[in-house]
Protein backbone atom coordinates (compact mmCIF):
# COMPACT_ATOMS: atom_id res chain seq x y z
CA UNK A 1 0.00 0.00 0.00
CA UNK A 2 2.82 2.17 -0.06
CA UNK A 3 1.95 4.07 3.15
CA UNK A 4 4.83 4.69 5.67
CA UNK A 5 4.25 4.76 9.23
CA UNK A 6 6.45 5.97 11.62
CA UNK A 7 5.37 6.26 15.17
CA UNK A 8 4.52 10.07 15.62
CA UNK A 9 1.82 9.18 12.15
CA UNK A 10 1.01 6.49 14.51
CA UNK A 11 -0.08 8.62 17.97
CA UNK A 12 -1.24 11.19 15.36
CA UNK A 13 -3.94 9.08 14.08
CA UNK A 14 -4.46 7.37 17.42
CA UNK A 15 -5.47 10.57 18.88
CA UNK A 16 -7.55 11.26 15.47
CA UNK A 17 -9.18 8.08 16.27
CA UNK A 18 -9.99 8.46 19.74
CA UNK A 19 -11.49 12.08 19.21
CA UNK A 20 -13.74 11.41 16.09
CA UNK A 21 -14.68 7.79 16.12
CA UNK A 22 -18.19 8.43 18.00
CA UNK A 23 -18.88 10.98 15.77
CA UNK A 24 -18.14 9.64 12.38
CA UNK A 25 -20.59 6.40 13.72
CA UNK A 26 -23.21 8.91 14.84
CA UNK A 27 -22.90 10.33 10.97
CA UNK A 28 -22.58 7.08 9.70
CA UNK A 29 -26.12 6.13 11.33
CA UNK A 30 -28.10 9.26 10.84
CA UNK A 31 -27.35 8.83 6.84
CA UNK A 32 -28.01 5.37 6.82
CA UNK A 33 -30.65 4.97 9.33
CA UNK A 34 -28.68 1.82 10.30
CA UNK A 35 -27.35 2.34 14.07
CA UNK A 36 -25.93 -1.28 13.81
CA UNK A 37 -24.11 -0.81 10.61
CA UNK A 38 -23.10 2.82 11.87
CA UNK A 39 -19.76 1.42 13.52
CA UNK A 40 -18.84 -0.59 10.56
CA UNK A 41 -18.81 1.91 8.12
CA UNK A 42 -16.95 4.14 11.24
CA UNK A 43 -14.43 1.95 11.31
CA UNK A 44 -14.16 1.02 7.22
CA UNK A 45 -14.02 5.35 7.06
CA UNK A 46 -11.10 5.19 9.77
CA UNK A 47 -9.41 2.29 8.27
CA UNK A 48 -9.13 4.12 4.56
CA UNK A 49 -8.04 7.27 6.39
CA UNK A 50 -5.35 5.19 8.13
CA UNK A 51 -3.86 4.14 5.05
CA UNK A 52 -3.98 7.49 3.40
CA UNK A 53 -3.15 9.16 6.65
CA UNK A 54 0.15 10.87 5.31
CA UNK A 55 -2.40 12.82 3.19
CA UNK A 56 -5.30 13.00 5.59
CA UNK A 57 -2.97 14.43 8.22
CA UNK A 58 -1.61 17.33 5.78
CA UNK A 59 -5.02 18.13 4.84
CA UNK A 60 -6.75 21.62 6.08
CA UNK A 61 -9.41 20.00 7.56
CA UNK A 62 -8.99 16.49 8.05
CA UNK A 63 -12.37 15.75 9.74
CA UNK A 64 -13.84 17.56 6.89
CA UNK A 65 -12.39 14.62 4.75
CA UNK A 66 -13.17 11.86 7.10
CA UNK A 67 -17.16 13.22 7.31
CA UNK A 68 -16.84 12.82 3.20
CA UNK A 69 -14.86 9.33 3.35
CA UNK A 70 -18.27 8.14 5.88
CA UNK A 71 -20.56 9.92 3.54
CA UNK A 72 -19.01 7.78 0.49
CA UNK A 73 -19.42 5.09 2.50
CA UNK A 74 -23.27 5.62 3.47
CA UNK A 75 -24.05 6.09 0.02
CA UNK A 76 -22.62 3.06 -1.35
CA UNK A 77 -24.22 0.94 0.83
CA UNK A 78 -27.81 2.83 0.36
CA UNK A 79 -27.84 2.23 -2.91
CA UNK A 80 -26.03 -1.89 -2.67
CA UNK A 81 -29.35 -1.70 -0.19
CA UNK A 82 -32.04 -0.42 -2.84
CA UNK A 83 -30.05 -2.35 -5.80
CA UNK A 84 -30.90 -5.84 -3.55
CA UNK A 85 -34.53 -4.58 -2.19
CA UNK A 86 -35.29 -4.41 -6.10
CA UNK A 87 -34.11 -7.61 -7.07
CA UNK A 88 -35.94 -9.31 -4.10
CA UNK A 89 -39.38 -7.43 -5.47
CA UNK A 90 -38.60 -7.84 -8.91
CA UNK A 91 -38.32 -11.59 -8.18
CA UNK A 92 -41.00 -12.32 -6.06
CA UNK A 93 -43.34 -9.87 -7.33
CA UNK A 94 -44.82 -12.10 -9.97
CA UNK A 95 -48.30 -13.30 -9.50
CA UNK A 96 -48.32 -17.30 -8.90
CA UNK A 97 -50.66 -18.79 -11.99
CA UNK A 98 -51.34 -22.94 -11.32
CA UNK A 99 -52.26 -25.25 -13.94
CA UNK A 100 -54.69 -28.17 -13.87
CA UNK A 101 -53.33 -32.05 -14.45
CA UNK A 102 -49.34 -30.69 -15.18
CA UNK A 103 -47.69 -32.64 -17.36
CA UNK A 104 -45.35 -33.84 -14.52
CA UNK A 105 -42.65 -35.94 -16.83
CA UNK A 106 -42.44 -33.14 -18.84
CA UNK A 107 -41.79 -31.11 -15.98
CA UNK A 108 -39.34 -33.50 -14.38
CA UNK A 109 -37.16 -33.24 -17.64
CA UNK A 110 -37.37 -29.31 -17.99
CA UNK A 111 -36.27 -29.09 -14.30
CA UNK A 112 -33.27 -31.98 -14.95
CA UNK A 113 -32.22 -29.85 -17.98
CA UNK A 114 -32.33 -26.56 -16.11
CA UNK A 115 -30.45 -27.84 -13.54
CA UNK A 116 -27.43 -29.03 -16.06
CA UNK A 117 -27.17 -25.04 -16.79
CA UNK A 118 -24.45 -23.20 -15.69
CA UNK A 119 -26.36 -20.89 -13.14
CA UNK A 120 -26.29 -17.29 -14.69
CA UNK A 121 -28.13 -19.22 -18.15
CA UNK A 122 -30.60 -21.25 -15.92
CA UNK A 123 -31.33 -17.87 -14.09
CA UNK A 124 -32.40 -15.37 -17.72
CA UNK A 125 -33.64 -18.44 -18.60
CA UNK A 126 -36.11 -18.91 -16.14
CA UNK A 127 -36.43 -15.19 -15.04
CA UNK A 128 -37.32 -14.31 -18.83
CA UNK A 129 -38.84 -17.00 -19.72
CA UNK A 130 -41.10 -18.87 -17.14
CA UNK A 131 -41.30 -15.52 -14.91
CA UNK A 132 -41.78 -13.55 -18.22
CA UNK A 133 -39.54 -10.59 -16.92
CA UNK A 134 -38.51 -8.28 -19.55
CA UNK A 135 -34.41 -7.97 -20.43
CA UNK A 136 -34.36 -5.13 -18.53
CA UNK A 137 -35.88 -6.44 -15.39
CA UNK A 138 -33.92 -9.34 -15.38
CA UNK A 139 -30.50 -7.94 -15.78
CA UNK A 140 -31.75 -5.93 -12.87
CA UNK A 141 -32.38 -8.59 -11.05
CA UNK A 142 -29.15 -10.34 -11.54
CA UNK A 143 -27.35 -7.17 -11.59
CA UNK A 144 -25.92 -7.77 -14.80
CA UNK A 145 -26.33 -5.88 -18.31
CA UNK A 146 -28.60 -6.30 -20.77
CA UNK A 147 -26.56 -7.54 -23.12
CA UNK A 148 -25.35 -10.47 -21.01
CA UNK A 149 -28.94 -11.19 -20.20
CA UNK A 150 -29.51 -11.01 -24.00
CA UNK A 151 -26.59 -13.67 -24.77
CA UNK A 152 -27.20 -16.12 -21.43
CA UNK A 153 -30.49 -16.72 -22.27
CA UNK A 154 -29.84 -16.96 -25.95
CA UNK A 155 -27.11 -19.87 -25.17
CA UNK A 156 -29.09 -21.75 -22.61
CA UNK A 157 -32.37 -21.80 -24.80
CA UNK A 158 -30.15 -23.33 -27.23
CA UNK A 159 -28.98 -25.50 -24.68
CA UNK A 160 -31.86 -26.38 -23.37
CA UNK A 161 -33.73 -27.41 -26.34
CA UNK A 162 -30.59 -29.47 -27.69
CA UNK A 163 -30.81 -31.48 -23.93
CA UNK A 164 -35.00 -31.35 -24.38
CA UNK A 165 -35.23 -32.63 -27.62
CA UNK A 166 -37.27 -29.76 -28.85
CA UNK A 167 -38.19 -26.10 -30.16
CA UNK A 168 -40.48 -25.41 -27.85
CA UNK A 169 -38.43 -25.44 -25.12
CA UNK A 170 -39.79 -21.81 -23.96
CA UNK A 171 -42.96 -22.87 -23.12
CA UNK A 172 -42.40 -25.73 -21.80
CA UNK A 173 -40.20 -24.01 -19.02
CA UNK A 174 -43.09 -21.51 -18.91
CA UNK A 175 -45.40 -24.31 -17.81
CA UNK A 176 -42.92 -25.96 -15.44
CA UNK A 177 -43.04 -22.89 -13.32
CA UNK A 178 -46.64 -22.18 -14.04
CA UNK A 179 -47.09 -25.68 -11.94
CA UNK A 180 -45.44 -25.01 -9.39
CA UNK A 181 -43.19 -27.77 -9.70
CA UNK A 182 -39.79 -26.06 -10.47
CA UNK A 183 -38.76 -26.24 -6.55
CA UNK A 184 -39.70 -22.13 -5.96
CA UNK A 185 -41.04 -20.76 -3.17
CA UNK A 186 -45.02 -20.90 -2.26
CA UNK A 187 -46.40 -18.24 -0.66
Amino acid sequence: MGTVVDDAASVEFHAFFERHYAELARLAALLTGEADAADDLAADALLALWHRWDRVRAADHPVAYARGVVANLARTRIRSAVRERRRITLFWSQREEKTENPDVPGMVDVQEALRRLPFRKRACVVLRHAFDLSEKDTALALGVSVGTVKSQTSKGMAELQRLLGTQDAPRQVHRAAVSGATGGRNR
